[in-house]
């Protein structure tokens, strides 16, 4: 297949790689000293899975350069998408299925708003990995993981067809029964981890351990699960106590992307996640308090990031 990662980062860097090593045609779309760095040194990745290089890549920045593709793997931040999707339409023919790998729950929607509901694909990733310099990502924990299907859930010729080729990448792959269900799964779990994890900077295996911060991850999770019921979403009735448990069994050093970003002073997914709690809370009717307290607590040092408040 041939296959554009847009947003060759920790995520989009590693799934990218592993299919290319496979021997898929894989076109890196990335910017900056990272572009510069694929370029002419390929991309190096550490990984517990085992380490690899790929050398050659074929990376650019214009993908008006690249043409139409059988798939794009989205790996930008999710605040990034609704950008992302207008520069990703030089990449979408008939037949393209664009796989979103974001946190949260609006990037199928966001990216259908751009490029029509035909061409989105449901989707979402387990990782924990970062991006230790230019063209170097290394993965320090989390079995790889994509799940992705149609938004109707019906089984295409497409998606088989991105579900062979990853699993001939080595990399574990599902496609669910419900991926919307799935993607809120998902969301339970990184939004807990990441807004509980930002406003204590402490890894999971801190804030998961003291009895005080971890009452207020179960109040997290059950606030974000009730939320999901208030949307319809088909998770059982034990889901936050399932990813309670999940959460129990990380390594204790983990730190989530969100909880990065925002404790080195970036842009970070906070709107995307916690805030995202919040405002499908309020659309549905279901209060959030927890991660409402949790939203606003954060919001001055992301809008410091951003450039809107000096202090």
């Amino acid at each position: 297949m041939r296959i554009a990662v847009f947003g060759t980062g920790a995520v989009g860097g590693y799934f990218g790689g592993r299919l290319a090593l496979s021997g898929q045609e894989l076109v890196f779309i990335a910017r900056g000293d990272h572009l510069r760095a694929l370029q002419t040194q390929g991309l190096r990745v550490e990984s517990l899975a085992g380490d690899f290089i790929v050398n050659p890549v074929q990376a650019t920045d214009d993908p008006s350069r690249v043409g139409v593709v059988d798939a794009v793997l989205v790996g930008v931040k999710a605040w990034q998408v609704p950008e992302a999707a207008l520069a990703m339409r030089f990449l979408v023919g008939e037949g393209t299925c664009v796989v979103p790998l974001q946190n949260g729950v609006d990037a199928p929607a966001q990216i259908a708003a751009v490029l029509g509901k035909q061409a989105v694909l449901g989707g979402l990733c387990r990782i924990a990995s970062h991006l230790a310099a230019p063209g170097y990502i290394r993965h320090t924990g989390i079995e790889p993981y994509i799940a992705f299907g149609e938004l109707n859930n019906q089984l295409s010729e497409r998606v088989l067809r991105l579900k062979a080729a990853i699993e001939q990448a080595g990399v574990r792959v599902d496609v669910p029964d419900n991926i919307q269900a799935a993607m809120w799964e998902k969301f339970i779990f990184i939004a807990s981890i990441s807004g509980i994890g930002a406003i204590t900077g402490a890894p999971v295996g801190i804030f998961r351990q003291l009895p005080e911060t971890r009452q207020v991850l179960k109040q997290v999770l059950q606030e974000i699960a009730a939320v999901s019921r208030g949307h319809k979403v088909s998770l059982e009735e034990a889901v936050a106590d399932r990813i309670l448990a999940m959460i129990d069994g990380m390594p204790a050093g983990t730190m989530a992307s969100m909880q990065r970003d925002i404790l080195e002073g970036r842009p970070s997914e906070l709107g995307s996640q916690t805030g995202a709690v919040v405002r499908l809370g309020l659309e549905s009717g279901v209060a959030t308090p927890t991660n409402a307290m949790i939203y606003a607590s954060l919001l001055p040092k992301e809008l410091r990031a951003r450039g809107e408040l000096n202090y």
